[in-house]
């Protein structure tokens, strides 16, 4: 498997998939390894993919510092990634939290960004909140579902601040355009993925400063993608929509029907969609 060293001489593993011109993929979590975006919907096909182990996750070793999972701190393992590959510039792919250390690092190195990708990402590098009243809004939308009922009242409970173990398990079909074995599968995998330590300091204070972030992206060229899932309770469509606001030359799309993770909901429309952005 492929490594290199981190600035801090932590070594981080990566895993490619497919040919041709490579994408460096940022999985979310925070701090889960790349594993559970599998073949992101078949787009190896179109791009080599460049999936990225965080420092602590999957292959990567675990840093001697455990301060240097906050995600600033986790630009200079980017960097050090496009210098190892030898790139005068990186397309990058992020997702969920993973949306947060792409978007600090084309603010910190904007004319390292070939090409950003951010799949119903995280918002926090950039200070833009869902409200409880979105969530809600998108969540009625699964109203026809079968388990639609416990878990609408499980979200109820968690917007209105009091919100128990059991509410939070209730509302995983949310996350998920279909709520099929796939979809269980895929959750069931995902907790032994994630570095509850790492977790737990991405984004500990002096992490982000949204006026500063937003300032440079607002001068940041390169051509940006934002993906939602049209009933992604996570990062709801408005929310994405005015992350976009943000850069100058954005293109905001919706895709129907999808969840968190839109390669499992359409994998044929995904691809479409990002490998046409990324060229």
């Amino acid at each position: 498997m492929p490594t290199f060293a981190a600035p801090d001489g932590t070594v981080l593993a990566y895993h490619e998939l497919g040919e041709g011109d490579p994408v460096v993929c940022v999985p979310g979590g925070p701090m889960q390894d790349s594993g559970y975006l599998g073949d992101l919907g078949g787009l190896p096909g179109r791009r080599r993919l460049i999936m990225l182990d965080p420092r602590g996750t999957g292959a990567s070793r675990a840093p001697a510092d455990p301060g240097s999972y906050r995600c600033d701190r986790l630009v200079g393992d980017l960097e050090a990634l496009r210098e190892h590959l030898g790139l005068d510039r990186l397309d990058l792919l992020a997702h969920c939290a993973g949306a947060n250390l792409a978007t600090l690092y084309a603010a910190a190195h904007p004319g390292r960004v070939g090409r950003l990708a951010l799949i119903t990402p995280s918002t926090r590098a950039v200070g833009v909140d869902a409200t409880g009243e979105a969530r809600l809004a998108v969540a009625r939308l699964r109203k026809d579902e079968p388990w639609f009922g416990a878990a609408f009242a499980a979200l109820e409970s968690i917007v209105a601040g009091r919100a128990g173990d059991a509410d939070w398990k209730a509302i995983d079909p949310f996350f998920y355009g279909r709520w099929d074995e796939v979809a269980q599968a895929h959750l069931a995998s995902q907790a032994a993925r994630r570095n509850d330590e790492a977790a737990a300091v991405f984004a500990a204070e002096g992490a982000f400063d949204p006026d500063a972030t937003r300032a440079a992206l607002a001068a940041f060229a390169a051509p940006v993608l934002l993906l939602a899932g049209e009933v992604d309770l996570n990062t709801p469509p408005e929310v994405v929509a005015a992350f976009a606001a943000l850069f100058p030359d954005a293109a905001f799309v919706v895709q129907p029907g999808a969840g968190h993770f839109p390669w499992l909901d359409d994998a044929a429309l995904f691809t479409a969609t990002v490998a046409a952005f990324l060229g």
